[in-house]
């Protein structure tokens, strides 16, 4: 499946029953130069809408979104030794959680790439 996206720039891309969560590349441009991230522990429910995270760059700190609801099952620990491999791969390698899922149907009711890219246009 391919990424699937919210309005406050959160991407979601499943794996099998996971769903690998991170923020998109212009989000991570908004921010600026990202110095680091708070993730939650594994194991934490997390209910679609609910912080997840927070981001801090050199111009602000920023709470990031559960576009799903679900559980933990990894964190990038990555993140904790170069938070910067958010603003470098943010749709890659800069992807802050695994959830499991609470319920599959929550990604279908995301924006496609398409729609997202219209979306970000949009804000221009």
């Amino acid at each position: 499946m391919s990424k699937r996206y919210t309005k406050d720039h959160e991407w979601v891309r499943m794996e099998g029953d996971v769903a690998i969560v991170g923020i998109s590349a212009y989000a991570a441009e908004q921010l600026g130069d990202v110095v680091y991230v708070e993730l939650p522990g594994v194991n934490k429910e997390i209910a679609r809408g609910a912080d997840m995270a927070v981001v801090e760059s050199a111009k602000a700190a920023s709470d990031v979104y559960a576009p799903i609801a679900g559980s933990v099952v990894e964190v990038n620990e990555a993140l904790n030794e170069m938070p910067q491999l958010v603003n470098e791969q943010a749709e890659k390698d800069g992807w802050f959680v695994k959830l499991r899922p609470t319920n599959n149907t929550d990604v279908l009711n995301l924006m496609s790439e398409a729609e997202y890219a219209e979306y970000v246009k949009g804000l221009g």
